[in-house]
């Protein structure tokens, strides 16, 4: 009977000391858990628990177990500011006016932002800040090496990624203006010499396989085509054995520049695939930086500090020249 009361009693006082323990919750929610770019968030994030295990906060990562999952994405948002111990989130959006539907109809109290991904320009009041790539800026430079390899222009074809997502779209912009010497452009048509072929841009809804296939397709309707400007690295980390398989007899072409490939991040694979001369230039984010900062950001949001908006971190460029020194360490 004493040990019957005694164990009733410490499951009281555990069941009593819970609440008292849980941590304030800092979400960050993704895209999709199946993207090794949304890994490196993750490990960022994780990272930032290590090195704060007495803090009253902790990092919490979440997202769809699809990239492709919208609506996932979406449902987990919203169930997520539904609970008591969420303080504030970061939201990397998939579809950018779904998620600003989402948190319109939430009407949340905590601090929004956005990370990696932001909403779009008349959406941005609903979050605070945003921290991640400069994505025009990426696109920009994207563009730049398309452009010192085929300087007098060509043929090229855009892969993007979902036709909702800020980020991408701001990429290819940014690609276009920098071929094309103008700003704005929906598409080329022999500005700066650059046409976009028909059937471009594609969208794979950042799937690899569907991203190798695409490309695979273009080639064949386009034989003569002088260019792709990869807007994710999708096709190259999340296929890159039918990449490999693609571009390989495309080797002798891309290192006279006969025909340049210009794509973003430099993970998983990427850094391999440059160096073995398959992509002229990888233009890289940091994800890592990204999940690592962002529960310090969304900490500051909470205590009214100033945060600036938007919070840039860097990028990579690597060519099969410099690979072995263009990431940052």
């Amino acid at each position: 009977m004493k040990k019957s009361l005694l164990l009733a009693a410490v499951a009281m006082m555990a069941i009593g000391a819970g609440p008292a323990l849980a941590k304030k919750q800092l979400v960050i929610v993704v895209k999709g858990l199946d993207n090794p770019f949304f890994e490196a968030i993750h490990q960022g994030c994780e990272k930032w628990n290590k090195e704060n295990a007495s803090s009253e906060y902790e990092c919490f990562y979440t997202g769809p177990a699809s990239t492709s999952d919208e609506a996932g994405e979406a449902q987990i948002v919203q169930d997520m500011l539904s609970k008591a111990d969420t303080v504030a989130m970061a939201i990397s959006p998939s579809n950018a006016p779904l998620i600003a539907q989402t948190i319109k109809t939430a009407n949340p109290t905590i601090p929004i932002m956005t990370v990696d991904a932001d909403l779009s320009k008349e959406d941005a009041a609903l979050r605070k800040t945003y921290l991640g790539t400069d994505n025009y800026l990426m696109g920009h430079k994207i563009g730049e090496y398309i452009k010192k390899g085929k300087p007098n222009g060509g043929t090229i074809c855009t892969i993007e990624g979902n036709p909702a997502a800020d980020n991408i779209l701001r990429r290819a912009q940014g690609m276009r203006d920098a071929l094309s010497g103008k700003e704005g452009l929906a598409a080329l048509a022999g500005e700066g010499g650059w046409t976009e072929v028909a059937g471009c841009p594609v969208f794979t809804n950042d799937n690899g396989a569907a991203g190798v296939q695409a490309m695979t397709d273009i080639l064949a309707a386009n034989p003569k085509l002088d260019a792709f400007g990869i807007m994710g690295g999708w096709p190259l980390f999340g296929a890159p054995q039918p990449y490999r398989d693609l571009f390989g007899p495309l080797k002798d072409r891309i290192a006279s520049n006969d025909f340049v490939i210009g794509a973003a991040d430099t993970i998983g694979d990427e850094v391999a695939i440059a160096k073995d001369g398959l992509v002229t230039a990888l233009v890289g984010q940091r994800p890592f930086e990204m999940g690592y900062k962002a529960p310090s950001v969304m900490i500051d949001l909470i205590e009214g500090k100033a945060v600036a908006d938007p919070v840039f971190t860097g990028l990579d460029e690597c060519t099969k020249d410099t690979v072995d020194t263009c990431i940052q360490k």
